[in-house]
């Protein structure tokens, strides 16, 4: 059984297979979508829509939250707040999904990549620091790329893997140059940064409650600010910037990203238990830890002393040279005994689809995409099936390099 059958969109899994992640679904979720549909509050005005934005400003430590359809929806409306522009350019992590560089185009910018830093994988502050001291100027009015000419608007740092990126450097020259910080931090929910919570730290911040995440709506997202003029404007883009809801009249271009309250429902139950799937996802890392860190080649994550890590995807990398065997190959050996494990995203600078930004040189992530392994660390992941990794795992990476496939 292939890789690829493992991950056949709509094919039901085969017996004792043990998924990436999935959602955990075992808290109010079906009282409060039955409350939805027996009232027919299910579109985008309801009781849900705010109780759910209430509770993720308050989880954030933000004032303002506004619920999106998706954690991309957020990151466009994001940048447009921002002021930035066609032709502007954003700082961002190559390492990451491909959803921010997605959003920086949609609004007809160009992405400016920045490699991981070694250690917790996350976008390297310094370079950002030193990017924008020395390979930009100010024109008198904007800074600019010395290189291209183009104006530098904002930065968006991505927090992957549920550990926070060292924000405070970015933050530090980013009020110098009177940057927006944008937050992505749609896998770092629960994460906190110096004792605060991701997201609440830059100017705005985006998350994201797709399927996998660490909190699931099925779809959806979220904007979070303490800007009262910044939420409202998110509030009125979102809702297809409508200024006269009797007559329709709009005065912007609007957009249709509104969360319905249905999935709003879900999203207060697993609210709800948010406090209990960090831990559960804390105590899968520390059960790997144990078990994983004395196979040869294997790299563990690591947390930051000024961190708290959800470890919402449990990754590691597999050094073939040590271990005897690629990343790779590695993914189809566990596939092999039903274990579903991923490789990270391609980094962006590498991506056909963004060819066009230019060329940038990001070692580090280069390096963590050709030996990064993502174990099953689903919330509701059973002791049974954790062993059953972790002997797979043992059974391909500690045996002698010689008997290993190639």
């Amino acid at each position: 059984m292939s890789t690829k059958e493992n991950l056949a969109p709509g094919a039901p899994p085969p017996a004792d297979f043990i998924p990436l992640a999935v959602p955990e679904l075992r808290g109010n979720e079906w009282k409060y979508v039955k409350e939805c549909l027996d009232t027919n509050w299910v579109s985008s005005v309801g009781s849900y829509v705010d109780r759910f934005e209430k509770m993720v400003a308050e989880r954030t430590g933000a004032k303002y939250a506004v619920a999106t359809i998706n954690g991309t929806a957020a990151l466009h409306i994001a940048l447009l707040l921002s002021g930035v522009q066609a032709d502007d350019e954003v700082l961002v992590s190559s390492l990451t999904f491909i959803a921010p560089v997605n959003a920086i185009r949609y609004v007809g910018a160009w992405p400016v990549f920045f490699d991981a830093e070694p250690k917790y994988w996350q976008i390297d502050s310094a370079a950002v620091v030193d990017f924008l001291n020395n390979d930009c100027r100010w024109d008198g009015e904007s800074l600019r790329n010395r290189r291209t000419g183009r104006r530098v608007k904002a930065i968006l740092p991505v927090h992957i893997l549920g550990h926070p990126a060292d924000l405070e450097p970015i933050l530090e020259v980013a009020a110098k140059y009177s940057l927006p910080v944008i937050e992505d931090a749609t896998e770092g929910l629960g994460a906190r940064y110096r004792g605060k919570s991701v997201g609440s730290l830059g100017h705005i911040g985006c998350f994201s409650f797709n399927g996998n995440k660490i909190i699931t709506t099925g779809g959806g997202g979220m904007l979070v600010t303490n800007s009262a003029d910044l939420a409202a404007r998110a509030r009125y883009l979102t809702t297809q910037a409508k200024d006269d809801p009797i007559e329709y009249i709009h005065n912007a271009v609007g957009y249709n990203y509104r969360l319905t309250n249905v999935l709003a429902a879900m999203g207060c139950a697993q609210m709800e238990q948010l406090g209990a799937f960090v831990e559960a996802k804390r105590q899968i890392a520390r059960r790997y830890h144990e078990a994983l860190g004395s196979l040869p080649g294997v790299r563990l994550p690591q947390e930051a002393d000024w961190a708290l890590s959800t470890f919402w995807i449990y990754t590691v990398l597999v050094d073939q040279k040590a271990s005897g065997i690629d990343s790779r190959q590695l993914l189809k050996e566990l596939a092999v005994q039903k274990i579903q494990s991923r490789p990270l995203w391609q980094p962006i600078h590498r991506s056909p689809a963004h060819r066009a930004s230019g060329i940038a040189n990001c070692p580090v992530a280069d390096g963590l995409y050709h030996q990064a392994v993502s174990l099953p660390c689903s919330v509701g992941l059973t002791a049974a099936d954790q062993s059953r990794v972790i002997e797979g795992m043992m059974s391909l990476l500690g045996r002698p390099a010689s008997t290993k496939t190639r």
